[in-house]
C-alpha cells in the first residue's frame, strides 16, 4: 500500500501549491491528451508563474531556436465500493481503490517535428476479483515521433510509433479513460487537413497489456485495426464523417462462434450545433468471418439535446438511444452479434460497467445543470432491452453475463445515475458518481440482483 499512500500524498501537496496561484489567460489548457498541449507561450518569463513552470518550457537553443522540451504528470485517484457487480451473477460486492500515476516529455526539436513519451504505473488496490485493465506497474504507454509540414494549400500530419487516438464520442474508438487502463495503439498514422476537409488514414496494432514485469506490454500481427477515414464540415461547422477499417483477431470467442476474427467495419456520423440544440448519430455495419461462421453485426447510436443557456442554472436536456445487434439463432453459422471494437463505456454509459455495446436496446433522458461554473450536476434514467433474447445480456466491454442466453425475455433493467463534477483548477478536478440498477426478468431469471455503485475520483494534472 505504499504506492497508494504516496499517490495521496502528491494529490494533497498538488491541491497545496495549485490552490494559491491564479491562472494566466496564455496559458494552455491541459487536455485528456496531452500530447495536444502547446507549452511555447512560457518562453516568455513573465508567464511562468506557477510552480515548476521552468520544467514546462526549457529551451534548447542549440537545436533550435523554438526547440523545447516540456515536462508533465497525471494522477488519477478513484474509490470504488459495488454492491452485486455484475448483477451478483459470479461476482462479490467489492470495495477498492484505482491508481493510475503517468510521467511524460514533451520534445519539439523545431516548428515541425516532436517527439512525445510517457510511462505509468497503474494498478487496482484490494480488489477481490481484477480484471485485465485493473493493473500496469511500470510500462511504457506513448512513445512517438510526430510532423506537421504544409502540403500544398493543406497541412499533414504524421505520426509514428505508439500513441493513442479516438474518434468522435468514443462509442467504438477510444481512449478508455473510463476504466483504469487506458488503450494504446503501435501505429503509423497520418492526416490531411484542407477544409473542410480531413482525410485519415492509420495501421495499427493495439497494445495488448502485461502485468509479469515492468515493460512487458506488446502488440503483434496477431491483432490488428487499420482505418481509412473521411470528414467534411457541412451547414457550417458541423461535421459528417465516414470510415472503413479492417479489425483482425486471431483465436476470437464468441458465444456462438470461435476462430481467427477478420472484420470489415464501415460507419458513418452526423453531428453538429445551432442555437441550443446539439446532435451526434452514428451508424455502423460490420461483415467477415469469425472462424467458420458469416458476420452481419450492426448499431446504432444517436445523443441529442437542448441546452437553455440564458437560464440561471443552464440546464440541458438530454435523449440517449442506442441499439446494437445480438446473434439471433445459435449454430446457424452466421454470427450477428456486435463487436464494439475499443468502446469507452465508462464515458458513454456510466462507471458502474453495467452496459456493454452489444445485444442491447437502450434508451436515456437525461437533464444536466450549472449551479457555478466549476460545478455540474446530471441525472439520468437509463432503460435496457436485449435486441434479441436468443443471446446473452452483456456488461461492459462486451462480457457476457452467464446463464442470461435465451432466458428471461428481452427486459434487462433500468439504472438511475446521478453525478457531479468539480473542476477545482487548472490542475485539480473531482467527481462522484451513484448508479442503482434495477434488474429486469431477463437478469432475475438467471440469477440476478439489483446492484448499487459508488464511485469518487480525483485527478491532478501538471
Amino acid at each position: 500500500m505504499g504506492s497508494q499512500a504516496c499517490g495521496m500524498l502528491l494529490l494533497a501537496l498538488a491541491a497545496l501549491s495549485a490552490s494559491g496561484f491564479a491562472q494566466a489567460q496564455t496559458r494552455p489548457a491541459i487536455e485528456s491528451n496531452r500530447w495536444h498541449e502547446d507549452w511555447s507561450a512560457l518562453a516568455d518569463p513573465d508567464l511562468r508563474t506557477q510552480p515548476l513552470d521552468d520544467l514546462k518550457y526549457l529551451a534548447l537553443p542549440a537545436l533550435d531556436p523554438q526547440a523545447y522540451l516540456s515536462l508533465g504528470a497525471n494522477l488519477r485517484e478513484r474509490l470504488v465500493t459495488q454492491q452485486e457487480p455484475a448483477f451478483g451473477i459470479g461476482r462479490e460486492g467489492d470495495s477498492y481503490l484505482l491508481q493510475r500515476a503517468q510521467l511524460h516529455a514533451d520534445l519539439h526539436f523545431d516548428e515541425h517535428w516532436r517527439a512525445f513519451a510517457q510511462i505509468e504505473d497503474v494498478r487496482a488496490f484490494d480488489r477481490k476479483a481484477p480484471v485485465p485493465t485493473d493493473d500496469n506497474r511500470f510500462d511504457l504507454r506513448l512513445a512517438f515521433l510526430m510532423s506537421e509540414h504544409r502540403l500544398g494549400d493543406g497541412l499533414l500530419k504524421t505520426r509514428v510509433g505508439r500513441q493513442d487516438f479516438l474518434f468522435d464520442l468514443q462509442r467504438f474508438v477510444s481512449l478508455r479513460d473510463g476504466p483504469n487502463l487506458r488503450q494504446s495503439f503501435d501505429a503509423i498514422w497520418a492526416d490531411y487537413e484542407l477544409e473542410p476537409w480531413r482525410l485519415i488514414g492509420f495501421l495499427s496494432r493495439p497494445v495488448q497489456y502485461r502485468d509479469d514485469q515492468a515493460f512487458d506490454d506488446r502488440s503483434d500481427r496477431h491483432f490488428v485495426f487499420h482505418t481509412l477515414r473521411l470528414e467534411r464540415h457541412v451547414l457550417g461547422d458541423n461535421e459528417l464523417s465516414g470510415y472503413y477499417s479492417r479489425y483482425e483477431l486471431d483465436d476470437a470467442g464468441f458465444l456462438d462462434a470461435s476462430g481467427n476474427e477478420r472484420r470489415d467495419v464501415f460507419d458513418l456520423r452526423f453531428a453538429g450545433k445551432k442555437a441550443g440544440l446539439d446532435w451526434d448519430f452514428e451508424g455502423m455495419w460490420q461483415s467477415g468471418r469469425v472462424g467458420d461462421a458469416d458476420v452481419r453485426a450492426w448499431a446504432v447510436g444517436a445523443k441529442a439535446g437542448y441546452s437553455l443557456a440564458s437560464m440561471k442554472l443552464k440546464p440541458r436536456i438530454g435523449l440517449q438511444a442506442d441499439a446494437a445487434s445480438g446473434d439471433r439463432k445459435a449454430g446457424d453459422g452466421r454470427l450477428q452479434t456486435f463487436n464494439p471494437l475499443f468502446p469507452n463505456g465508462g464515458y458513454y454509459f456510466s462507471d458502474a460497467g453495467y452496459t456493454g455495446y452489444v445485444n442491447l436496446i437502450h434508451v436515456k433522458p437525461s437533464l444536466t445543470i450549472t449551479p457555478a461554473a466549476p460545478l455540474k450536476l446530471a441525472a439520468a434514467l437509463g432503460l435496457q432491452w436485449r435486441q434479441t433474447a436468443s443471446d446473452a445480456v452483456y456488461v461492459q466491454p462486451d462480457v457476457p453475463v452467464r446463464g442470461t442466453v435465451g432466458e428471461g425475455g428481452r427486459w434487462t433493467g433500468a439504472y438511475l445515475q446521478l453525478r457531479a463534477d468539480w473542476k477545482i483548477n487548472a490542475q485539480l478536478s473531482a467527481a462522484v458518481e451513484g448508479v442503482h440498477y434495477d434488474v429486469g426478468q431477463a437478469l432475475r431469471a438467471a440469477g440476478g440482483q439489483d446492484s448499487d455503485y459508488l464511485g469518487a475520483e480525483f485527478k491532478f494534472a501538471w
